[in-house]
């Protein structure tokens, strides 16, 4: 006999068919033994997310972001989170009983898969994009101790992304796609696989402690990936940061501890990685 479903959960975005979270919700539930729980995948464009929400009913206790949602959520929160406003981005809502309220595990994420990878203080870091998932890299990258970070980018920086960067205490810099500089300690990518053609020969070598975190997953192999394990660097997965910022969403929206290993399992079996 089938359980009642009496709590609901889901991921929403646009494009949204290549996402892994139900891989790691359903596999944290069914660990935790949460047989009433379910979670969903709905394709929601920004300007739908208002509606898509206050349709919801109270069976509803959370829901992940992707994008284009993660500005657009402001609009739908009655509060959020100091850290969510901070980077500018919400990528949870939590139902409570004045309504949602927004989060940020984006940040989260990144710190978790980069100190899993054995990434502990860092100096300097090159921050390879400058788009929405920039600004929860940034403050993730202050949260390791980095002084100095590298923007790579083919067009300017918003001069917001970089005002953020020296409100966290970082000396931001832009350098031209493809330029390395020598001696980095992480690199962060937010860009696509097929935007790296030609610029991944003049990687520099690693050095001891380096890593380099390619937040994209669902493109195939990543080129820098490949490139970067092939000189020594510690390679992360955005899968990596998948699992762990899914893991603190789980938290918020059941108030149980993830149960990572079960999530993890899920994960590599369902990614084929």
């Amino acid at each position: 006999m089938r359980s009642v479903v009496h709590n609901r959960c889901g991921v929403r975005g646009s494009p949204i068919e290549h996402s892994l979270s139900p891989v790691l919700h359903r596999a944290a539930y069914r660990a935790l033994g949460l047989g009433d729980w379910s979670y969903d995948r709905i394709r929601v464009e920004a300007d739908e997310l208002a509606t898509h929400v206050a349709a919801l009913d109270e069976t509803w206790r959370g829901l992940s972001l992707t994008m284009p949602l993660k500005e657009a959520a402001f609009d739908v929160v009655h509060t959020a989170s100091d850290l969510a406003v901070q980077v500018g981005a919400i990528n949870t809502l939590v139902r409570d009983e004045a309504g949602w309220s927004g989060h940020n595990t984006d940040v989260y994420g990144i710190v978790e898969a980069l100190r899993e990878a054995g990434v502990g203080h860092v100096r300097s870091a090159v921050l390879v994009g400058a788009g929405a998932t920039a600004r929860s890299a940034l403050a993730a990258l202050a949260d390791l101790g980095a002084a100095q970070v590298s923007f790579m980018v083919r067009d300017a920086v918003r001069p917001g992304t970089l005002a953020f960067a020296r409100d966290l205490g970082l000396d931001a810099v832009t350098v031209p796609m493809g330029h390395w500089p020598y001696g980095t300690d992480v690199i962060v990518s937010t860009i696509p696989a097929t935007a790296y053609a030609g610029l991944l020969g003049a990687l520099p070598e690693a050095h001891p402690g380096s890593a380099v975190l390619d937040c994209v997953y669902g493109d195939g192999p990543s080129p820098l990936l490949g490139v970067a394990q092939e000189i020594g660097y510690a390679v992360v997965g955005g899968t990596d940061m998948l699992l762990h910022q899914a893991r603190e969403q789980v938290r918020l929206m059941t108030s149980r501890d993830a149960p990572t290993e079960a999530m993890r399992a899920a994960l590599l079996a369902a990614a084929d990685v």
